[in-house]
């Protein structure tokens, strides 16, 4: 064999190897390789020359818009008869301790830094990004559900062998409720701007944090499709691949900051829909890596197939969008109960008493103080303000934003109105009441209404009405409200079995 070598007899350095599912890459010096392997996989088709060039210079011209001094070009290689054997992207090689994945697993102090850097990069580079009706048209809710469909659809074979059945099964149900009901929610996206020409692969081993400021490589060149979408799909590519790394505050961080340089708004329930997408993304691209191994080299792959899974069902659950009923008898504690929730949650909190004085007119603030069943309390009023407090949460649960409705609901078809507007929108429906002697939530009235400034004007007498006037709802949670409102916070979290946020992603701001 002939071994080549320089102008000064040295032999050129070895060259390292790296493989994925797609590509194969040879670091030699300060140069890396990539070649596209010849493979078709239903969503991509390598098996021609042609389509591996066509690859090969669209990656280096869209990868080139967020990092332009890593891209090269493209280099040619010839068989010995002249003809064209290859097509390579030439990239310049990126220090590995310098990759952000790297830096995560490290525990390296810069990554805060880092990341605050790579959101202001990020959130310019979606504002110059290319927009159009056919760009749009990938951020609707059927191009959203015919890409988790497409997913659905090439993992359905491996369901058993690397995904497990009720876990599969259970993704799809969620997936499939989720969009049904919120197609006001992606409408809104599109006509507001928010689909672009993004990244579509913001993979933290992708992304290189040099001390001038982050490279972000391996943008998706084979299919417009997959890059085009949501921003907050986009970035929430990142937030799940930090999760994946064991970082999920530096998740939260980073879309903090991202909406912070952007001006970017979402439900958490989009955000977090998104982020189990993009792990439901990479939990096939995990078993497209394992089906083209044998053996012991395929449990590596094997494994985060299924905790990529695990991970899409976890987000897809924070996702449910849930209309929460918080009822009770006057000063009982049901507004600090539901204020409690929301901040714990990031759910939209509506109260009747402050809806009630707007429909009136009214500051929430300004008392309107009347005898039970006459002036702000009579029949009709409050069948307006429960009408309008349904009216709102309709709004908000198609657009995507679980709600929490703080109101006494001792009335059935109240209860019932709330259920239909729940099931108009494919919302999760729940309930809590909240409890505490009389006399105890008599003093907490007067102690109310001496302090001045609370939507409510509820007395003792108008509780005592009330309570004489009230239903049963059996099918309602209770939970104490004697007890400290952090107590009775965290109980009510329980028992509606809300995932903990701490492995997730953030809420949005201000919610």
């Amino acid at each position: 064999m002939l071994v080549s070598t320089d102008a000064s007899g040295a032999a050129p350095p070895a060259a390292e190897i790296t493989e994925t599912h797609l590509s194969v890459v040879a670091f030699v010096g300060d140069r890396a390789y990539k070649a596209k392997k010849s493979v078709d996989l239903g969503f991509v088709d390598f098996t021609s020359v042609e389509a591996r060039r066509v690859a090969c210079e669209r990656e280096v011209a869209l990868n080139r818009r967020l990092a332009p001094d890593v891209y090269l070009g493209v280099a040619t290689l010839h068989d010995v008869d002249g003809s064209v054997a290859e097509h390579l992207v030439v990239m310049r090689r990126m220090p590995p301790e310098r990759r952000l994945s790297t830096l995560v697993t490290d525990g390296d102090p810069r990554v805060a830094d880092q990341l605050r850097r790579l959101a202001r990069q990020l959130a310019a580079f979606h504002a110059a990004a290319d927009r159009s009706p056919e760009i749009a048209a990938a951020g609707s809710v059927d191009a959203v559900a015919a890409n988790w469909e497409e997913s659905f659809t090439q993992l359905d074979p491996l369901v058993g062998d690397l995904v497990d059945g009720e876990v599969h099964d259970r993704v799809r149900s969620l997936v499939r409720r989720y969009l049904a009901g919120r197609g006001d929610l992606f409408a809104d996206r599109m006509r507001s701007g928010q689909i672009c020409d993004g990244h579509g692969d913001l993979q933290a081993a992708d992304i290189f944090c040099l001390d001038d400021g982050p490279r972000v490589l391996d943008c998706i060149e084979f299919n417009d499709r997959f890059r085009y979408g949501d921003v907050a799909n986009d970035v929430a590519f990142l937030a799940m691949d930090l999760d994946r790394l064991g970082a999920p505050e530096l998740g939260r961080q980073f879309l903090d900051e991202y909406r912070e340089f952007s001006g970017a708004t979402w439900p958490p329930s989009l955000v977090e829909h998104f982020v189990a997408y993009r792990a439901h993304v990479r939990c096939k691209v995990a078993c497209l890596r394992a089906v083209q191994l044998d053996g012991a080299a395929r449990a590596e792959p094997a494994g985060e197939a299924a905790r990529l899974a695990r991970m899409a069902l976890r987000y897809l659950e924070r996702a449910r969008v849930r209309l929460v009923l918080v009822g009770g008898l006057p000063g009982t504690g049901k507004s600090t109960l539901a204020a409690g929730v929301g901040a714990a949650t990031g759910w939209t909190v509506l109260r009747s008493d402050a809806v009630r004085k707007e429909l009136a007119g009214l500051d929430p603030s300004t008392p309107a103080p009347a005898t039970f069943g006459t002036g702000l309390y009579d029949p009709a009023a409050t069948a307006a303000t429960y009408d309008e407090l349904l009216r709102r949460a309709g709004v908000a649960l198609r657009g995507g934003e679980s709600v929490v409705l703080d109101a006494t609901w001792l009335d059935p078809a109240q209860r019932a109105a709330a259920a239909r507007v729940a099931d108009d929108a494919l919302a999760d429906l729940d309930a809590v009441v909240c409890e505490l002697p009389a006399a105890e939530a008599a003093q907490r009235m007067a102690a109310r209404a001496a302090h001045g400034g609370d939507p409510s004007d509820a007395t003792a007498e108008v509780a005592a009405r009330l309570a004489h006037d009230a239903a049963p709802w059996p099918e309602a949670l209770v939970v104490d409200t004697g007890a400290p409102p952090e107590v009775a916070v965290t109980e009510a979290l329980r028992l509606l079995e809300v995932p903990a946020l701490a492995p997730d992603v953030a809420r949005s701001p201000g919610a």
